[in-house]
């Protein structure tokens, strides 16, 4: 026992140097595991970002696809509805040169009269301001 302590005595600075050794390979030890943990989230991380580039160019073509269909698709029903809207404006027309049509057809007389109606009906509406033909002040700013 008594050449344990006497070695202990001797070799005491060795065992604080030992244990520091021993904890700083345990360090490096787990530095390295981290970094391999994180060399692998970031991996996965930028997969995750190019699928998602790739989706985003995928649905970026999607749209360009449906907008150009839906334009064409809306130029085609402009198109076949022209006709009929000439046709209907010019029946209007025709019908309004025709003496039925002369008495049914508003004059700018009978649309003041339909103002005038118009106004008396609102006339006792709360809501109602009545306006003025005063110029609207100019903004300040």
């Amino acid at each position: 026992m008594t050449a344990a302590l006497a070695l202990l005595r001797r070799f005491w600075p060795a065992i604080p140097v030992l244990l520091l050794a021993l904890w700083a390979a345990r360090l490096d030890q787990l530095r390295a595991g981290y970094r391999a943990d994180l060399l692998a989230e970031r991996s996965a991380r930028q997969l995750d970002a190019a699928n998602g580039r790739a989706a985003l160019a995928k649905a970026e073509g999607s749209y360009a696809t449906r907008h150009a269909q839906a334009t064409a698709t809306y130029a085609d029903r402009l198109a076949t509805r022209e006709p009929i809207i000439l046709h209907s404006t010019n029946t209007v027309r025709e019908y309004a040169q025709t003496a039925a049509g002369r008495a049914v057809c508003l004059g700018a007389d009978r649309v003041r009269g339909i103002d005038a109606l118009d106004a008396s009906l609102f006339a006792h509406d709360p809501a109602r301001t009545d306006g003025s033909e005063e110029e609207v002040p100019a903004d300040p700013n």
